[in-house]
């Protein structure tokens, strides 16, 4: 009887690891499952660029150690600023940094390393439009580089009624003054095609939602 005892246990036993093995070999020794990696298309992204001084624009000029060379002007609609023994300059579409250094080549007649400050007080020449089917719609200053979509969430984003594959942008050539159509397809652009038609925009642009 203890034989018998015994051997029934052995078989219980023997049971039950077959019954566990039986449960795990699907899992046992199996290497978890690899996640390929994510690849952004870095070249749809525009890089960031210097702000361009417009028409409109408050900036302050000042030169180090000269009290009587220091001055706040208003770009003039013509793009001009007028500066002590420099005289005119042109300062629309040049960032600070490149009409910090022109002052300082002309100045350099009369002072030698001479220490040149230029920072912008007010931004209020680079303007675009927002029209049409947007919830806010109107004009906006940019403060920086800025593309279709974001001046389109400036203007509170599109309506329901927003024929979001015809929005245009209008951008006049100011030399010539001619007008040019610019197409844009927001259902593309939203849905992470044809990103180079998200271009940034410029100063005078109208983007129009019909």
């Amino acid at each position: 009887m203890f034989v018998n005892r015994y051997f029934k246990s052995l078989f219980v036993l023997f049971m039950a690891l077959a019954l566990l093995s039986g449960c795990m070999g699907p899992f046992a020794g199996k290497p978890e499952q690899e996640i390929a990696p994510v690849e952004m298309n870095t070249s749809a992204i525009a890089a960031p660029t210097e702000y361009l001084i417009q028409a409109g624009d408050k900036v302050s000029i000042s030169v180090y150690g000269e009290d009587d060379l220091e001055s706040e002007v208003v770009v003039s609609p013509d793009g001009g600023v007028t500066f002590p023994l420099v005289g005119d300059l042109q300062a629309k579409g040049k960032s600070v940094n490149e009409l910090r250094t022109e002052l300082k080549q002309k100045l350099s007649r009369y002072i030698p390393e001479a220490v040149v400050s230029v920072s912008l007080l007010e931004v209020v020449g680079n303007k675009v439009s927002v029209l049409g089917q947007v919830k806010k719609p109107g004009e906006y200053v940019l403060s920086g580089a800025t593309d279709v979509m974001q001046a389109l969430s400036m203007a509170g984003g599109v309506t329901p009624f927003a024929s979001l594959s015809k929005v245009k942008i209008l951008r006049r050539n100011q030399a010539t003054q001619k007008q040019s159509v610019i197409g844009f397809n927001y259902k593309d652009v939203i849905n992470g095609r044809n990103l180079e038609q998200n271009i940034l925009l410029q100063s005078g642009d109208t983007v129009v939602v019909p």
